[in-house]
């Protein structure tokens, strides 16, 4: 805890409730790596769904209810913690609800047929809707932690802890992958038990955040009861006046598009097009979170000297190369240079996103305007991957058609991000 100073916290803060909130961030990142992106989203196109065409639409429709239930119900969820003083006993609820729904995934191989479709669909819903409603939580505690001089590190020194729990649940299913590969057991057997290590790592890390982590805020006596959608469209009719930042919503919308689509499917397009096997693609994963973590840290250098616009628009280059480059490749070698490019362009470009939307935000009204910038990124994970799965239900199984065409989504993000002029737009928040 020596890599930021005493200064960065909060008074009365200690440092090991920090750590225990960056816990957190390496509790669930087992759940994205694992799940979502390196072994069950491949074995559902491929195990539960048999490869068939609209395998690839099934599993990116689960994912894009899940986030439709979080856009629609998180605000108010967030609003009803705040009143009562319980984001830590909604975030233990929603920790429970991802733990139990990822280890229950673990009994999808034993329902065969189109009923083991819609049972890892509903599970994969269930989960991912508590996971979305964690990760939301835990992002409430960082303002009570950290100074605004000091957010930067504390924020950074959870996404470390996040990459190194991602990579540690995938190295442990890595491990197994392998070890029951060489006796000769099939996919079936071993993904289950992925599941189980991802569920059981994730909630014993959370027991750390628990424990350690108090709950600073206290009950309000009364606050004025709002839909969601209520509370939402009043958030959107202020931030309409500021139109740089309506831009970098826009710009967000589309790029975080294609973005999701690389988180959710690349170990789908690297094992059904590519030709790599589960223990391949699970390395490619783990590689590709190296990158993506060298990428967040040595971009914020980068971009502070550049321009935060500038920077972004770079790394949706970088984007649209990496699209193309997919499309295009035959060999595992040449997949694996668009897999590295991938990964240093995820952490640089969501970081540059994330630090514009700081630039642009009001000082007085930040958790309303990033609370739409979390808006724009669940609508874009619901955009990229349908579409994805739409072409490639529609072109016959072409994903080739369909990773191209996600190009179009970062093409169309470097042009809404033209018109963004980051000094006007500062002013203006300022002026606020």
């Amino acid at each position: 805890m020596a890599l930021f100073p005493q200064s960065a916290l909060q008074p009365g803060v200690r440092k090991r409730e920090v750590f225990g909130w960056a816990m957190y961030d390496f509790a669930n990142s087992g759940y994205t790596t694992v799940v979502i992106t390196a072994v069950f989203a491949a074995y559902f196109v491929g195990g539960i769904a048999q490869g068939a065409p609209w395998g690839a639409f099934a599993w990116t429709l689960a994912l894009s209810i899940s986030y439709g239930l979080v856009m629609v119900t998180m605000p108010a969820i967030g609003a009803w913690a705040d009143l009562h003083a319980a984001k830590k006993r909604v975030l233990i609820l929603a920790t429970s609800g991802c733990v139990v729904g990822t280890a229950a995934l673990a009994l999808t191989p034993r329902v065969d047929g189109f009923s083991g479709v819609l049972v890892a669909m509903a599970l994969v819903i269930f989960s991912n809707t508590f996971y979305s409603y964690g990760e939301s939580l835990t992002g409430a505690f960082l303002p009570e932690l950290a100074t605004a001089d000091g957010m930067g590190k504390v924020s950074g020194w959870g996404w470390g802890f996040g990459y190194i729990g991602g990579m540690l649940a995938l190295g442990l299913c890595l491990a197994y992958v392998l070890w029951a590969q060489s006796r000769g057991l099939p996919a079936a057997h071993f993904v289950p038990v992925t599941m189980l290590i991802t569920a059981v790592l994730y909630g014993v890390a959370a027991c750390v955040t628990f424990v350690l982590l108090p709950e600073r805020a206290v009950p309000q006596a009364r606050a004025e009861k709002s839909s969601a959608w209520r509370q939402l469209r009043s958030t959107f009719r202020e931030a309409r006046k500021y139109r740089d930042f309506m831009w970098l919503l826009a710009c967000t919308v589309s790029y975080q598009g294609g973005v999701a689509v690389a988180i959710t499917l690349a170990a789908i397009y690297a094992e059904q097009v590519i030709g790599f096997v589960p223990n391949e693609t699970m390395v490619l994963i783990f590689v590709l979170n190296i990158a993506a973590a060298l990428g967040a840290f040595v971009f914020g250098y980068w971009q502070d000297r550049i321009g935060h616009r500038r920077s972004l628009a770079g790394t949706l280059l970088a984007w649209i190369a990496v699209c193309v480059i997919a499309a295009s490749v035959t060999t595992k070698g040449g997949f694996w240079w668009a897999a590295s490019i991938a990964g240093l362009a995820m952490g640089s470009s969501q970081s540059a996103g994330r630090a514009m939307t700081g630039v642009l935000a009001p000082p007085g009204q930040l958790a309303e305007f990033f609370g739409l910038w979390t808006f724009a990124t669940r609508l874009a994970s619901i955009i990229g991957p349908l579409s994805y799965g739409l072409i490639t239900w529609a072109t016959g199984g072409n994903q080739r058609v369909a990773i191209l065409a996600t190009a179009v989504l970062f093409v169309a993000g470097l042009l809404m991000l033209l018109p963004i002029d980051m000094r006007r737009g500062r002013e203006a928040a300022l002026r606020a």
